[in-house]
């Protein structure tokens, strides 16, 4: 070993200014009124002395530290440097160890002697490094060593307390790591040997659970866990002493979901299939530095495959160079310029050549073994003896690291900072300049910039291209773990109120946590979409609302590439998708929930093909071949229902059919899973209780089932109706059942078919409350009850309802008797005045217990849909006698309240009235279809997506919620004006015939 000593010839240091040359002379001469090998240098005089009045008027750290030690000093001028470094290295190493006396030292003791060793260590490498003794790569491998000695002998500590607690049971209590299985690799330039003056260290850890050290490898995690948060205490807490390294454990995979310390076999799985390339380019530093240092050894082995592929990865340069793009966008990193420049990632800085090598070996490192080196010096030489670059390439970068790491060095010197950036001021420039032995700011920022250019032009050779946004607009960078602050601003720009958020979200998906985006395939085809998507949901009211429901869209998916590909080939499709995030939330959440729902937008007739009562019933058949069991059946409905019912409402989002065809739409999907969930059931009852000999069964729609008005979010109102012969006491199976118990199990069965929660959801909520009776009643009525209840005990608004009855399905001749008894029950004369007067203190009633909650409440206003409904209804009990028709269809259901209020208006309706009822229901149907569709509850205008408002605009046919607004004010009012005239009319010509 070469022996170096500080009073050799050393570099001439001009002092900062005279001001500092005196204050750091005065201060040498107090350090010799201590130490006689200061005073005897003072006393000599010569260059020496000089040196070290410009070092520490040059550097206040190194100033204050011989300040406080000046025996440091001292030894540094009597003593050579190797033997005392290795001294230092020895004692941080071993401080863990018992002393001679057998007491183990306390982790207050360690971490003393780590900090002592740290200070000695610096304060030497920071003299050698400005006298010129030490080369920068010198100086950097004696940095690595320290950090070496200190991650190795706090883990040995630490493992030896807990083996003393009993929490291990270490194999050799005086090698403490040795077959621990835990595992400690450094990272970046800890593992390639090059720390810089004031680094961070950057480590990974590791653990075998099953290494035998643990008496319960169950709790490995929790054990090692608490161990790691000791290890970064003890390394990086600032006590008197100091610290000795911040400590980084951010590069273990995906961080933000795994402990400190993570399980060897959950790594491995991780790194084969969601490691990304900015994670290959860190392993290819990685070094087993600390702990069990042959299990590290064999974990480096296990992933090679993964760091260095066996085939030439170019696809990998893209997403390099994402990084350093990212790395660029940060404010002051984007030109050359020396005052404020970041040595480190700043353009034509050592990232970049750092890069230039990592890359090449990240291409290539699979074929050629040789390149697979961890120093940046020892790639470069390999790249050019390999022939990927020329010798004169890796010369003049190698020349060039080592130069910038020397100004790097100098940076971090002047005050012990973890920074990279030149001053800003020319001041502190000039102190820099001075401490690398330039004899002015001029020269050095010459000689700087040419190496900048030098590197920027190597490295923009490499990487012709760089991934803009909407050419050139911004940055759109998700590698790594930081937000790249030009991104955030594209993303501001766009349209998001919160980018640092929407930012992480994003990363989240590039690390692979979802299933979704677990491929690489299925990374590579959203990294492609997200342009055009940021752009879509950032045009959105609420863009930051928008991507976080496709997040939970994403969350839900069990897998992605399909659906990636295909967006990226549907520009429609993507438009589409973006429109429900961003204007349907409620459609939203069903996807995230459900994603199978979306299966059906990839149909590419899915536009062209109306959702009729055929359409629909064809691919119910279609979707229930096959199933054989009745749970299969019902969940099969449950499936199709969720689908049918989304994709009515895609059209209706999309403007492809109107509210009151979406309302129709969805009705005819109530009917024909109502009809094959009633089959079920009565198939299911079959089995177990036999059938009911001479029984029938009718399912009766009440409500807006009934009028062919549902929306997305309406419940079903039902009556279950039944007959059967007087003679039959009980069903025929071996398990027979009266005929009321027969009934009303079917009805229950039924309610639970349709409603009850399983994993694929409803089918729809059933309310059974407009039964005869309403909840007092039974949930099954005979149908000469039926009849008997709605001749002699129904209220008047009982027979409202009736109006918008229709029988859904059932036995046809049960359908067709109950239908008569409706027909009959609504066509019978009646008191006019006494029914107006009900209807009066019905709806009084509901507006008194039922307020409406604002304008938007279109059923609940004054003038609003009840409003409408009481009018059509009350017109259809009032018509003369006979006037629909005995036994004509539309008399037992009015087919939709504006064909009723078209049937009965006549004589008590102008016709400028029934147009304004008209208009108003067609309005309130398509805002209200829309908004019920669209969103969970209220509908407030304030915080609607405005995806939701520009499709309620559109509906509405007016440029502004307000201008709608307007528009409902004033039909409200005209509306509830009718029903009051409607309501108070004494007499009219059809009243009296």
């Amino acid at each position: 070993m070469t022996v170096r000593r500080l009073t050799q010839t050393v570099r001439e240091l001009k002092p900062f200014n005279q001001t500092e040359a005196r204050s750091a002379l005065s201060a040498l001469k107090e350090m010799g009124a201590r130490e006689a090998a200061i005073a005897a240098v003072l006393a000599e005089g010569g260059p020496l002395k000089d040196f070290l009045v410009g070092a520490l008027s040059l550097s206040p750290y190194l100033k204050d530290i011989a300040a406080i030690r000046p025996q440091l000093l001292a030894r540094a001028l009597e003593e050579a440097l190797e033997p005392q470094l290795e001294a230092a290295l020895a004692d941080a190493r071993d401080c863990w160890q018992p002393r001679m006396d057998g007491v183990t030292p306390t982790e207050a003791e360690v971490m003393t002697a780590l900090r002592d060793a740290k200070r000695q260590v610096s304060f030497l490498l920071a003299l050698a490094d400005l006298s010129g003794l030490l080369h920068a790569r010198e100086t950097t491998q004696w940095l690595t060593k320290l950090a070496d000695a200190a991650v190795a002998a706090a883990m040995d500590h630490l493992l030896l307390a807990s083996h003393h607690a009993g929490k291990l049971r270490l194999a050799d209590p005086a090698r403490p790591s040795d077959a621990s299985g835990l595992i400690v690799l450094g990272m970046g330039k800890l593992g390639a040997g090059e720390l810089n003056y004031s680094s961070d260290i950057d480590i990974v850890v590791f653990f075998d659970p099953d290494s035998g050290i643990l008496p319960d490898p169950a709790e490995a995690t929790e054990v090692y866990g608490r161990m790691m948060r000791r290890l970064i205490r003890i390394l990086q807490e600032r006590t008197g002493d100091g610290y000795v390294f911040r400590t980084d454990l951010r590069l273990r995979p995906d961080p933000g979901s795994t402990p400190l310390a993570v399980p060897v076999e959950a790594a491995l799985i991780y790194y084969e299939g969601r490691g990304q390339n900015w994670e290959r380019a860190a392993y290819i530093k990685a070094r087993p530095m600390a702990g069990d240092l042959k299990a590290g050894e064999a974990f480096l082995r296990e992933i090679t495959p993964f760091v260095f592929r066996k085939y030439l990865d170019y696809a990998a340069i893209a997403d390099i160079h994402s990084i350093k793009r990212q790395i660029h966008a940060h404010k002051g990193h984007g030109v050359i310029a020396v005052k404020g420049h970041d040595v480190k990632l700043g353009r034509g800085g050592i990232r970049e050549i750092e890069f230039f090598a990592q890359t090449q070996q990240l291409i290539a490192g699979g074929r050629v073994p040789a390149i697979r080196e961890r120093r940046t010096e020892a790639a470069l030489a390999a790249l050019a003896q390999s022939r990927w670059i020329t010798p004169e390439i890796a010369a003049e970068l190698t020349e060039a690291y080592w130069f910038l790491r020397d100004v790097e060095h100098r940076i971090q010197m002047v005050r012990d900072e973890q920074s990279h950036r030149l001053p800003e001021t020319e001041a502190e420039l000039k102190r820099i300049a001075y401490m690398l032995g330039f004899a002015d700011t001029a020269t050095f920022s010459a000689r700087l910039e040419d190496v900048l250019r030098r590197v920027e032009r190597r490295y923009a050779r490499l990487f012709e291209q760089e991934a803009k946004l909407s050419a050139g607009e911004g940055n759109l960078v998700f590698t790594g773990q930081n937000d790249d602050p030009e991104t955030l601003v594209t993303l501001s720009k766009l349209g998001f109120e919160r980018p640092a958020d929407m930012s992480r979200v994003i990363r989240t998906w590039h690390y692979g946590r979802y299933r979704a985006t677990q491929s690489v395939e299925a990374r590579e085809r959203l990294t492609e979409l997200m342009p055009e998507l940021l752009s879509a949901f950032g045009a959105s009211k609420r863009a930051d609302e928008a991507l976080l429901r496709f997040d939970g869209f994403l969350k839900a998916l069990p897998a992605g590439i399909q659906l990636f590909s295909l967006l990226g080939n549907n520009p429609g499709l993507l438009s589409l998708l973006v429109m429900i995030m961003a204007a349907a939330p409620r459609l939203a959440d069903i996807i995230a929930a459900r994603p199978h729902v979306f299966d059906g937008m990839l149909d590419p007739g899915l536009m062209q093909e109306m959702p009729t009562r055929h359409y629909l019933s064809e691919r119910l058949t279609t979707f229930l071949g096959g199933a054989r069991h009745y749970e299969e059946v019902l969940d099969r409905l449950r499936i199709f229902t969720a689908e049918q019912r989304f994709l009515i409402g895609i059209r209706l989002l999309t403007g492809t059919i109107s509210g009151v065809q979406a309302g129709r739409a969805f009705t005819d999907l109530a009917d024909l899973v109502i009809e094959q969930a009633l089959a079920a059931v009565l198939g299911e009852m079959a089995q177990a209780h036999g059938t009911y000999p001479g029984g029938r069964v009718a399912v009766l729609g009440m409500g807006k089932l009934g009028s062919y008005e549902l929306t997305a979010g309406s419940d079903v109102d039902l009556i279950l109706l039944y007959d059967y012969p007087e003679a039959v006491q009980e069903s025929d199976g071996a398990k027979p059942l009266d005929a009321m118990r027969y009934f009303t199990r079917v009805t229950q069965r039924l309610i639970a078919a349709l409603s009850a929660p399983t994993a694929e959801g409803i089918v729809f909520e059933v309310d059974l409350r407009l039964r005869p009776s309403g909840n007092k009643g039974p949930v099954a009525t005979r149908i000469n009850a039926f009849r008997r209840y709605q001749e002699e005990e129904a209220w008047t608004w009982e027979h409202m309802a009736l109006t918008r009855a229709r029988l859904v399905c059932g036995d046809e001749s049960l359908m067709a008797e109950a239908g008569q008894v409706i027909a009959d029950v609504l066509t019978r004369p009646r008191d006019r005045q006494k029914t107006a007067a009900d209807v009066s203190d019905m709806r009084a009633l509901i507006e008194q217990e039922k307020p409406p909650r604002d304008l938007w409440d279109f059923k609940l206003i004054p003038g609003g849909l009840i409003d409408i409904e009481f009018i059509a209804q009350y017109l259809r009990l009032v018509a003369p006698s006979g006037a629909a028709g005995q036994g004509d269809e539309a008399a037992v259901s009015m087919r939709g309240t504006e064909a009723a209020l078209r049937r009965n208006a006549g004589g008590r309706l102008s016709p400028d009235d029934l147009e304004t009822c008209v208009t108003a229901l067609r309005l309130y149907t398509e805002l209200s279809q829309i908004i019920r569709l669209c969103v969970e509850g209220a509908f407030d205008p304030k915080d609607a997506p405005a995806g939701l408002i520009e499709r309620l605009c559109t509906a509405g046919d007016a440029p502004s919620l307000k201008l709608i607004e307007a528009e409902v004010k004033r039909l409200s009012k005209s509306v509830r004006s009718i029903l009051q005239a409607c309501l108070s009319q004494r007499s009219s010509p059809a009243a009296e015939e």
